[in-house]
């Protein structure tokens, strides 16, 4: 996801790698991206013909890199956000990143992403459905697997409201 990530950054035009970095970390949760991940993403970027690097002055006298998406890299992007396999759809982070990017697709992108992570969602309800009564697995158990159960009722909520946002 971090890839995907760092090319919507790039969407609405360049930024520094610091920059990326930092954003990039803040929307996965987490402090920083690491260079060893962001700078050699960066360097693939620019070998595929999706995003241009060039100096520019930084502001302490030093040169700093400047990030730009092309017009293939957007497509590439566009492309990518639609894809949506079963595997993304039972992975937080994919859906997730996907609707933190919903301006960028489609109507028809977007229903089958959240078709999919429903779908994904209502199977696990089942699954949590048969821990919380046909298996016991003792006090602490049954409090994580109510937890987990509300969290994904919440979510199926969540993508109802998702869905008539988009007059669905």
């Amino acid at each position: 996801m971090s890839d995907l990530v760092i090319l919507g950054l790039l969407f609405d035009g360049p930024k520094h790698g610091y920059q990326l970095k930092r954003e990039a970390g803040f929307i996965l949760g987490r402090g920083d991206m690491h260079n060893n991940l962001v700078y050699p993403l960066l360097r693939r970027f620019t070998i595929e013909g999706w995003v241009t690097k060039k100096p520019v002055p930084g502001e302490r006298g030093q040169t700093r890199q400047q990030y730009a998406l092309t017009a293939k890299g957007r497509h590439e992007l566009l492309r990518r956000l639609a894809e949506y396999s079963d595997e993304d759809a039972s992975s937080d982070e994919a859906f997730n990143t996907r609707v933190g990017m919903f301006e960028l697709v489609g109507p028809d992108a977007r229903a089958k992403i959240l078709g999919k992570r429903e779908d994904y969602l209502n199977a696990r309800v089942e699954r949590l459905g048969t821990f919380k009564t046909g298996i016991d697995v003792g006090t602490y158990g049954a409090e994580v697997i109510g937890f987990l159960w509300g969290q994904t009722r919440s979510e199926i909520a969540w993508i109802k409201r998702l869905r008539r946002m988009d007059g669905n």
